[in-house]
């Protein structure tokens, strides 16, 4: 299944990929963010765009994700702070409407939204169920709640699959501080560093680890159907706050001086949400220790105590930030700076040829004016235009007859003139500056599209290159599974469950495989191994024991040992004819990462196709039988008998099974009563033939040559004397 993680880089969602690149699902990831802001697990394909990129919509296209899996809640893109809640809210509710839109052109795909137990306040005396009315108090706990109302809305009026799962008070193992987002992890930090902590008394609620949620997500995500639109998720069992501190003071005491707990003189409120609908859908996978978990965030804390005790929000020293005010205030100083200069030129070269009584028709002040205004524009203009002016004033005070100049017209026909050519040549500087930064603007943002979708169709062609080569590649493929079971068909009847057992174990890629055969409703016997491994269930087992196991196989599934049991194998699966169990495959020696629903999937292939094969077989010897047994007798005639000995024998030489062949010495003529009488003594697996030399023999199957000691001792009751036959039929 393709499925398109969309979040930023944390534990959670990092979870979630190895989770899903387990279970053999084809993982994608939006990062909502063009900028590296955290190390993400390996994913098949990774866009790094923000949730407002106009190529939402492409990426989605080249996607094509069955399922969209949105972190919401906890996307370490936004950071929520006192300050910066607000905008962070009105950010996070944008950012929603742009996912829902882009996901909603998609079609028939499903949607999961991460919620959290935030979109509730105030106090509930009873857990919380999904259907209760949400509460939200504060910007971030009304964005979770308003993006709930969206997903609402998408699904009622435009009939998508959109899904909410409300985490309760999610917590995990923190690697810094910076991770610290919890209320557990907060306090062990807390009572490690300042040996107390401070609690809310009446505050109670439930929590979930992080890996127990992951499980609980990913059940919900591989189900079939989803009877809710919003589930809780969960342990659903109540925990205060002071009985929290209790437990994280035990865990971190030990050695050391107890620790304080202060209470604040608040009200606290009860809030636990509900996992009773999910449990009654998808089971209840919850099995993490919080005592175990918490040893766990306090062990970490003190072996990383220098990254956990400093204070990564602290400021920069007063001399980087007096350098910094200084550096941005010499910015902004630089164009008066150079006016000022500029202006005691132009001062000077006034004063010279006027001094001077040269008959020189330059206006510098003119000049000067002009230039700052082309280069600088309005604002500047204006500022040389008054030092001009001021400059102007105070010249022709100095002078003789500097009061007629100040009052006559040309004076104030020369300042006019200074402000006009000012103010236009400035606005018309000021007009062209924001045109060409509006084209830059045009510019860079048709560029960054332009980048945006060469990444696309970079990772389109990735995409597809790894695709051809899969699919040319595929050693797991339907086609090349069926082209080696095809193999079967080669070997006799007799053979085809011997080596069944040897191309399970290649297509599986282990050496331990077994193959047992079903003789009644409670027993089944070992007729096929690749290894000492595979058979170490031994020769008889009661399959109806096996607990788990044999609830699993016998509803058609493939069993999967996750809790590694070391009493059974690592996978199993049973192969029926018309609803009635045959044989069981049983699978050892897989590494765990190979212990996915992917491999489950094939193995349920491969025997399938194993299956047909046996069938063919079982057919092919049923029609034979009139002419393989002799009538009444229980016994194989001598050509059938003698096939089938080659056969346990040659799969005894590669190490397949185990038999032993017995020579039997009889005082009577009457072969007939005589190998009738040694049937009956037999397992339903071995085998009574006569001779060509006029013999009986026996073939006891998956026996060596110790067990064989027990038949030839209940023979020996019976009269009759017999041999092991050492050397191998001719």
């Amino acid at each position: 299944m393709n499925i398109l993680l969309v979040g930023g880089a944390g534990s959670l969602i990092n979870n979630l990929i190895i989770k899903l690149n387990k279970e053999g699902h084809r993982v994608y990831l939006l990062t909502g963010s063009k900028t590296r802001q955290g190390a993400y697990q390996k994913v098949f394909e990774r866009y790094n765009f923000c949730y407002d990129s106009p190529c939402l919509n492409e990426v989605f296209e080249s996607v094509s994700p069955e399922l969209v899996i949105y972190m919401g809640a906890f996307d370490t893109n936004f950071v929520w702070t006192e300050k910066t809640e607000e905008k962070e809210a009105t950010r996070y509710v944008g950012s929603m409407a742009n996912l829902l839109m882009a996901y909603a052109r998609r079609g028939h795909s499903s949607f999961v939204y991460l919620s959290s137990h935030e979109v509730f306040s105030g106090e509930y005396y009873k857990n919380i169920e999904e259907n209760e009315p949400l509460t939200p108090e504060g910007h971030r706990s009304m964005a979770l709640a308003l993006a709930e109302n969206m997903c609402n809305h998408y699904r009622n009026y435009m009939e998508k699959d959109v899904t909410i799962l409300r985490l309760d008070h999610l917590y995990s193992i923190p690697k810094r501080k910076k991770n610290i987002d919890n209320i557990c992890a907060a306090l062990c930090l807390e009572a490690i560093q300042k040996r107390s902590m401070t609690i809310t008394e009446g505050n109670i609620f439930s929590m979930i680890y992080e890996s127990d949620a992951v499980e609980f997500i990913y059940r919900l995500i591989s189900s079939k159907q989803r009877n809710s639109p919003v589930y809780n998720i969960s342990s659903s069992v109540a925990i205060s706050e002071l009985d929290l501190a209790k437990r994280i003071s035990s865990a971190v005491i030990k050695d050391s001086e107890e620790i304080a707990i202060e209470v604040r003189p608040l009200h606290g409120y009860r809030r636990v949400l509900s996992n009773r609908l999910y449990e009654s859908e998808f089971g209840n996978p919850y099995c993490c220790d919080i005592n175990v978990i918490i040893e766990k965030i306090v062990d970490r804390i003190k072996k990383k105590s220098g990254s956990f005790f400093r204070d990564e929000k602290e400021g920069k020293p007063l001399w980087k930030r007096m350098i910094e005010k200084l550096g941005w205030f010499f910015k902004s100083a630089i164009p008066y700076i150079e006016n000022i200069l500029c202006f005691l030129l132009a001062h000077f070269l006034d004063g010279y040829f006027v001094a001077g009584n040269l008959d020189m028709r330059v206006d510098f002040f003119l000049i000067y004016v002009l230039l700052f205004a082309i280069f600088y524009g309005q604002q500047q203009a204006l500022f040389s235009a008054v030092l001009s002016i001021v400059s102007y004033g105070m010249s022709c005070i100095s002078t003789e007859n500097g009061f007629e100049l100040v009052v006559h017209s040309d004076t104030y026909v020369w300042i006019a003139q200074l402000f006009v050519f000012s103010l236009v040549v400035g606005a018309m500087r000021d007009k062209l500056s924001d045109i060409q930064k509006e084209n830059e603007e045009e510019k860079d943002y048709l560029s960054e599209q332009l980048t945006d979708i060469q990444d696309i169709h970079t990772s389109n062609v990735r995409v597809k290159d790894a695709l051809e080569t899969q699919i040319v590649n595929q050693s797991d493929s339907v086609g090349k599974i069926y082209s080696i079971t095809s193999a079967l068909d080669q070997y006799s009847s007799e053979e085809v469950l011997f080596y069944a057992a040897e191309i399970l174990a290649k297509l599986m890629k282990t050496k331990e495989v077994a193959i047992y055969t079903v003789s009644n409703a409670d027993y089944a016997r070992l007729f096929s191994y690749t290894s000492q491994q595979g058979k170490m269930m031994g020769n008889s087992i009661k399959y109806s024991e096996m607990g788990e196991l044999y609830d699993c196989i016998k509803e058609g599934k493939v069993y999967i040992n996750r809790q590694m049991d070391e009493r059974y194998p690592l996978m199993a699966n049973a192969i029926f004819e018309n609803d009635k169990m045959e044989m069981i495959l049983f699978v050892w020696g897989l590494s765990w990462d190979q212990m996915t629903l992917g491999q489950a999937n094939q193995l349920s292939i491969i025997s399938s196709l194993i299956q047909n094969a046996v069938l063919r077989a079982d057919r092919y010897m049923e029609a034979l039988e009139e002419k393989r047994y002799v009538e009444g007798s229980g016994m194989l005639v001598s050509d059938a008998f003698i096939t089938l000995t080659k056969a346990h024998m040659s799969a005894s030489d590669k190490g397949l099974t185990e038999c032993t062949l017995l020579k039997v010495v009889t005082y009577t003529e009457d072969r007939m009563a005589d190998g009738k009488l040694l049937a009956s003594k037999l397992r339903l697996s071995d085998y009574v033939g006569i001779m060509p030399d006029g013999y009986l023999y026996v073939l006891l199957s998956n026996t060596n040559r110790e067990d064989a000691e027990h038949v030839i001792r209940r023979f020996a009751e019976l009269g009759y004397e017999t041999e092991v036959q050492e050397e191998k039929l001719a």
